[in-house]
């Protein structure tokens, strides 16, 4: 059996708000032994790709490939969680030892109280928010079926978020707000002595 992480931070948020972004950045002030970046749709791709007879390497990066099949994939990903709500979420933690899980595309209820249930109080839950104008300045066009969908609208109620952080290319208040988090993680990686 895999050891029981320190903590874990499920990260959600519209697309190009920059989960990615601010996954990465935890992960490289942490280092790659401390904190892990799970992806939720890594072991979908992959799956959806086998059964589809796709380039399950295509499915993974930003192109046009990915975005022929989204809208199918988001479906086909939806019927496995109706029949298996942990699906996902057991497939991506199989074999993970660092002690900080960042789970960078976090989407669905399910998904949030699959971890809760399993790991309980090691689970926070972020929000990475960046107003539209900030999102249509990396490229995001609203998609009918895709944006008002599950897979980006699952968590817009219904969850006490722990941390939310504003991405809106303020680099300060990235740094700021990074910054704080840091600590967090630190402090429960490296809790005071008892005196």
């Amino acid at each position: 059996m895999a050891p029981t992480p320190r903590l874990i931070l499920l990260l959600s948020g519209k697309r190009k708000s920059g989960k990615d972004f601010v996954a990465e950045e935890i992960q490289s002030r942490l280092g790659p032994d401390v904190c892990t970046i799970l992806r939720l749709s890594g072991p979908l791709k992959e799956q959806y790709a086998k059964e589809h007879g796709l380039d399950f390497g295509r499915l993974l990066d930003a192109s046009n490939y990915k975005e022929m099949y989204r809208e199918d994939m988001i479906r086909w990903g939806e019927e496995k969680r109706r029949t298996n709500p942990g699906f996902f979420c057991r497939i991506v933690v199989e074999g993970v030892v660092q002690p900080v899980w960042v789970v960078s595309d976090t989407r669905r209820l399910s998904d949030v109280e699959w971890f809760q249930d399993v790991y309980g109080d090691l689970v926070k839950v972020l929000r990475v928010v960046a107003m539209e104008e900030t999102r249509k300045r990396r490229d995001w066009v609203f998609v009918a079926g895709i944006d008002d969908a599950e897979s980006e609208c699952g968590l817009d109620q219904g969850v006490a978020f722990d941390w939310v952080i504003t991405n809106d290319g303020d680099q300060l208040s990235l740094e700021a707000q990074l910054e704080e988090l840091l600590q967090f993680i630190h402090g429960t990686l490296h809790p005071p002595p008892n005196v």
